[in-house]
């Protein structure tokens, strides 16, 4: 795959900027509730408090849908991010909890697309763990083994019975959710939110929230919102203020490139029925996925640890948008040809538990945080229920399996930058033996096919001379 005409986004290659913006927050203002960030999580937890009936407040220190919200992969999932035998293994009284709380997030989403009339593209075709070796298989039957024993589903099969490429060898499909584009659905989640009794202000950023004469005092460049209560659902941005919980999350910075288009015909052939979206069972994940527009858009498989805040404005690396493009030569060999047209990247949060963190803080300031790759639904659905939680004083059941009773974190000793390397090292090695054993295997078949095709070679003869 070609990668010389790539067009690099500060942005997102999903959509464009909106054109207008909400105003920007100045002088003194004051409200019940102030909700610091407007990503998916945030908009949802203001829009379900206007709701309710609160006089809400949103800040966002660039645009509504500016961050991860709308760079991500666009895939809804119905399983929880990170691996599930992590899970079963260090927090196995969590797993139960995690899949009915990823399953109802995901039909969360469904049901805002359907509420506010949002037309995104999405198609409720699942999500499918992809194996590209005889190991990840392995992994994939363990997974689903840990889901199914949990009461979630998928379906576990060979790429033929999935409908995925036939350069896969199978993985498993969940049972709910599905691929949209993420562009248009936080643009649509932020017309409801402007259009709500909430009032947001954008290019607003923060500089402290802190507690002042029994308020939240949350001070801004040019301005300041005086609230009873604060939401803090700034995600992977969540380092700046030292009202934070320490180590609450870690930011992490990944990248999307998405292909020129593709002719049908040539997506046809590749045995891709269901449309599915795909991520791999690497260590650190490749997700590849179809586009209304007939473009694979593919990301991850090497990603960066933000080191400070605040954290910086970024674009691609070159050399990582090669090596994304190289990995999609692989397992679409058949594609090879097709360039790449545009790459973005965005900042996601991390836990050190690879679960979704909620808590708070006294009696006046909510967090919500680290969805670990999968916060396109569970982002809105858990701050949608910190939204009940803060108005009505009860935790639903879901909440509750992520809600942090203490706001001190353990370290990450397993997410730093000489780790990540290694990870990343780790999985190319097993790549690296894959494709040996690929290898082997055509060059046997290659063997066989050349005894059937000559009989005479394929002869055996024992004591005896050849009669021809």
């Amino acid at each position: 795959m070609r990668t010389d005409t790539v067009e690099y986004t500060p942005f997102t290659g999903w959509i464009d900027p909106p054109t207008e913006r909400a105003p920007r927050l100045e002088g003194e203002v004051s409200c019940e509730v102030a909700v610091i960030g407007g990503g998916m999580g945030g908009m949802a937890t203001a829009l379900r408090l206007a709701e309710l009936g609160k006089d809400v407040v949103l800040v966002e220190a660039e645009f509504c849908g500016y961050g991860a919200s709308s760079r991500n992969a666009g895939q809804i999932a119905s399983v929880p991010g990170g691996d599930l035998r992590l899970l079963q293994l260090f927090s196995p009284s969590k797993v139960r909890g995690m899949v009915q709380l990823a399953e109802n997030a995901a039909r969360f989403a469904e049901h805002l697309m359907e509420k506010h009339a949002i037309e995104c593209e999405y198609e409720a075709n699942g999500l499918a763990f992809a194996a590209v070796s005889r190991g990840q298989m392995a992994r994939v039957r363990t997974i689903a083994a840990i889901l199914h024993r949990a009461g979630g589903r998928g379906q576990v099969g060979t790429a033929e019975e999935l409908g995925i490429p036939r350069s896969f060898r199978g993985g498993m499909r969940e049972a709910v959710g599905g691929m949209l584009n993420p562009g248009k659905l936080s643009r649509g989640v932020r017309t409801a939110l402007l259009e709500s009794s909430a009032r947001v202000f954008e290019g607003s950023r923060v500089l402290d929230v802190r507690r002042e004469g029994g308020q939240v005092r949350v001070v801004g460049t040019h301005g300041e919102v005086r609230a009873d209560k604060v939401v803090l659902a700034t995600n992977a941005y969540s380092g700046e203020w030292s009202i934070t919980p320490p180590r609450l999350s870690l930011p992490m910075w990944i990248i999307e490139v998405e292909s020129e288009p593709i002719p049908e015909e040539r997506l046809a052939a590749l045995g891709w029925s269901s449309r599915s979206g795909m991520i791999t069972q690497h260590q650190i994940m490749e997700n590849y996925r179809l586009t209304s527009r007939n473009t694979i858009v593919f990301g991850v498989r090497k990603i960066e640890r933000g080191s400070s805040f605040p954290l910086p404005a970024k674009t691609p690396d070159p050399r990582w948008v090669q090596e994304l493009a190289d990995a999609f030569s692989t397992r679409f060999p058949e594609l090879a040809d097709i360039p790449a047209a545009r790459a973005w990247g965005g900042w996601i949060a991390i836990t050190s538990s690879w679960l979704s963190v909620a808590g708070q803080l006294g009696d006046d300031v909510y967090y919500s945080i680290g969805c670990n790759g999968h916060g396109l639904a569970q982002a809105p659905y858990i701050g949608s229920m910190i939204a009940d939680y803060i108005v009505e004083g009860r935790r639903h059941q879901d909440l509750e399996v992520v809600w942090s009773k203490r706001s001190t974190f353990p370290p990450f000793l397993l997410l730093g930058p000489r780790s990540l390397k290694l990870v990343w090292a780790f999985d190319r090695l097993c790549d690296v033996l894959n494709g040996s054993r690929q290898r082997a295997r055509r060059a046997a078949r290659g063997r066989r096919s050349e005894r059937v095709a000559d009989p005479a070679r394929s002869r055996k003869f024992v004591g005896t001379v050849d009669p021809e």
